[in-house]
């Protein structure tokens, strides 16, 4: 199992959104809850966020890569859909 680092923004709308699909998924399937996610917050852990590449958060990585960055507009059903396809690839 891989694990997924996850960076946010503390009173970040679309980060709650994707707390919120995290905690619904692992809901749905417990094996979710087994994925080991990293969370760094941009100012608390600006030294971990500056060797990353990215605009918006959320956003979760797998190693080096980037699966999944929000956009302006995401609605609830994309993120879900996104953190899943997340955990889905941390899983294998």
């Amino acid at each position: 199992m891989k694990t997924v680092k996850l960076f946010h923004l503390n009173g970040c709308p679309y980060c709650r959104q994707a707390f919120r699909a995290l905690d619904e998924l692992k809901k749905e399937n417990a094996a979710y809850g087994e994925v080991p996610i990293n969370m760094y917050e941009e100012y608390e852990d600006a030294e971990v966020v500056a060797k990353h590449d990215y605009y918006y958060a959320p956003t979760m990585y797998i190693g080096d890569d980037k699966i999944y960055e929000a956009h302006p507009g995401e609605s609830y059903a994309e993120c879900k859909a996104q953190v899943k396809k997340v955990l889905d690839q941390a899983m294998v």
